[in-house]
């Protein structure tokens, strides 16, 4: 019986997603903001969630590359995080890739292939890719 329902949820599983949408960029003195607007669609609480950021200049040149963490995700809940790259002038960037998941955690436990979890979105000039 519980491996019939395993199997019967794993569809529903496979929808779940991790969002992740560059919502707004900002110059400051000595670097450019960017703003993450992210949302947990799935049904696991993240304590840590941690991208590994690469910056490419507007020439396709890698700028900058950054570890940010994400974390804590709830499940079904949407949030906003921060992060400034210091050094570089938002005019500058023309795209951030979200390069891998470095750390992805549920409790004490590390999860595999959480890049698979992840979509993207750019509501900024700057576009985001994974």
């Amino acid at each position: 019986m519980a491996l019939a329902i395993g199997l019967a949820a794993a569809p529903a599983m496979a929808d779940e997603k991790i969002g992740v949408e560059l919502n707004k960029v900002e110059d400051q003195s000595g670097g450019c903001r960017l703003y993450f607007v992210l949302g947990n669609a799935t049904r696991a609480a993240f304590e840590i969630y941690k991208l590994d950021l690469v910056m490419f200049g507007t020439d396709g040149v890698i700028a900058r590359r950054l570890a940010v963490e994400v974390g804590p995700l709830r499940p079904a809940k949407t949030s906003v995080k921060l992060f400034d790259v210091a050094g570089l002038p938002c005019a500058g960037i023309g795209t951030a890739l979200i390069n891998d998941v470095l750390s992805c955690k549920v409790g004490a436990d590390e999860r595999p292939n959480c890049i698979d979890l992840v979509s993207v979105a750019s509501r900024a000039k700057i576009a985001l890719t994974k």
